[in-house]
């Protein structure tokens, strides 16, 4: 057999196979869709069947809502109306009410018009009744002033000056009443600033010097200091400035000058020329400048002293000595430094019972007077130079105007300054702190006497306690007890504008009433 013949019955057999394997495939796949289908209506009829049985369950359930919805609205509708009906009975009972009401108000309404009536009725009657009334108080009026003999205008200005002393009276009583209270605890206060100032203090006093003495060991020193033609006493007066007397007192030389340092300068340079024995230009000199030194020094130790004592500290070194000098100087027979340092302590007591500054307090007082260092050389006031020279020195203002202001020369600026003034006052006013010249304090007891006296009522007048205190006697029938106190007030203020007086006066108004007769 050939290779074509051989080639054509593979081919031929191979296409055989493979019709074979198709029908066979076919068939099969017939089979396959032959199940499937009768696998789908079994299926298919599955979910008709729960589909109709979802579908009746839906019916009921959806029959069971409906029910239930029902019934909740016709309950819902019951409610409502029942509230409609309940609402109803509330209107038609209000209703009822208010037709109540309007009859009531229409009853008042009714009643205020005839009282509206009444009282038109009443005013007329009143308006005549009030005509009526104003004829007769004219008349009346007429006859009273007839009877008085007085005019209207002359009864109200008679009564308008009674009603102004009755006024005046009582204003007197309220003056009187008010001043008790006011001087009851003022008072007291100053009893307890002055106790406490009082119990803290105590000072030394020594008396006024207007001249030094020097005792001599025999009176042929006194041949010794004057020298051959009186070299020697022009010499020690030239050198200290100062006179030296030299008269018929025996064993004593008196040495006088204005400026007390240069008084104690030149008498401690004498006590050394008499106790060294060699007097002469030369000598005196040089005793003259070791005592300068020596002076200096005591001044100095002074001040210091007085800073130490009182408790104030860093004070430039000029001020210092000024302070110093104060130990040399007198103001009415007290002491300028022990006036200063008593000042300063007063003012420091004052200022802590006011809740101030006590430190500064006592410094403002102590360099208070420290002008008094420079007044013999320097012209003004001493509170002025002293507040140039504290203003010089570094001092603070307040301390500045302190000193200034402490005999109102200038206005003060703090609480310190009228403390300053208070102190110096309670230490130079102070019963025997000071002389005063006879001729001066005569004429202020005239003063205070003449007026007093010049007011009207008063009887006579006399001023006791060294002029700290006037008592007026009146006549009790033309000043009562109220009048009297307004009295004393109006001769206080006049004495304060008046008269320049230390310390403070006290007015005392006396009014009594004395009835005698005669037992026969």
């Amino acid at each position: 057999m050939s290779n074509l013949q051989a080639g054509l019955v593979g081919f031929v057999g191979a296409t055989i196979v493979w019709a074979l394997y198709y029908l066979m495939q076919r068939s099969g796949i017939a089979k396959r869709a032959r199940d499937a289908d009768t696998a789908g209506e079994k299926v298919l009829e599955e979910a008709r069947s729960k589909a109709e049985s979802i579908r009746r369950e839906a019916e009921v359930e959806g029959k069971g809502e409906l029910l239930q919805a029902r019934s909740k609205l016709e309950k819902e509708t019951r409610d409502q109306r029942r509230e409609l009906s309940d609402l109803e009975r509330k209107l038609t009972g209000q209703e009822v009410e208010l037709e109540k009401k309007q009859a009531r108000v229409d009853a008042r309404v009714k009643e205020v018009d005839r009282r509206d009536n009444t009282v038109r009725e009443n005013q007329k009657s009143v308006e005549v009744s009030e005509a009526e009334l104003e004829g007769r108080l004219n008349a009346a009026r007429e006859a009273l002033e007839s009877a008085a003999g007085m005019t209207r205008d002359e009864a109200k200005r008679a009564l308008v000056e009674e009603m102004a002393s009755e006024a005046r009276l009582e204003a007197g009583r309220r003056v009187r009443q008010i001043e008790e209270e006011a001087k009851a605890d003022a008072d007291r206060r100053a009893k307890k600033v002055v106790a406490v100032a009082i119990e803290r203090l105590a000072g030394e006093w020594v008396a006024e010097r207007t001249i030094s003495i020097v005792h001599l060991p025999s009176d042929d020193m006194k041949g010794r200091l004057i020298g051959r033609e009186g070299r020697n006493i022009r010499a020690i007066e030239a050198a200290t400035g100062v006179d030296l007397i030299i008269d018929d007192t025996p064993e004593t030389v008196v040495v006088s000058c204005h400026n007390p340092v240069r008084r104690e300068i030149a008498k401690i340079s004498v006590d050394k020329l008499i106790a060294d024995g060699r007097i002469h230009p030369g000598r005196i000199e040089d005793v003259v400048r070791k005592s300068e030194k020596e002076v200096e020094e005591t001044v100095r130790e002074a001040g210091q002293k007085a800073l130490f004592e009182v408790g104030v500290h860093g004070v430039h070194q000029e001020i210092i000595k000024l302070l110093g000098m104060l130990r040399y100087r007198y103001s009415y027979g007290q002491n300028v430094l022990a006036h200063s340092i008593e000042a300063a302590f007063i003012c420091g007591v004052m200022a802590s019972e006011l809740g101030l500054n006590a430190k500064q307090a006592r410094r403002a007082a102590l360099l208070h007077d420290i002008g008094k260092s420079l007044t013999h050389e320097v012209e003004g006031s001493h509170a002025l130079i002293g507040a140039d020279i504290a203003r010089k020195y570094g001092e603070s203002a307040k301390i500045c105007n302190a000193i200034a202001a402490h005999h109102e020369e200038v206005k003060a600026e703090t609480m310190l300054a009228p403390l300053v003034d208070a102190a110096d006052a309670l230490s130079g006013a102070r019963p025997g702190a000071r002389r005063e010249v006879l001729e001066s304090y005569v004429q202020r007891l005239e003063d205070l006497e003449k007026i007093s006296n010049s007011f009207k009522g008063v009887e006579k007048s006399f001023a006791v306690q060294a002029g700290r205190e006037i008592r007026i006697f009146v006549d009790p029938g033309r000043v009562n007890d109220d009048e009297s106190a307004l009295l004393a007030r109006e001769v206080a203020r006049r004495v304060e504008d008046e008269m320049t007086y230390p310390g403070q006066i006290r007015v005392t108004v006396i009014r009594e009433t004395r009835a005698s007769d005669l037992a026969r």
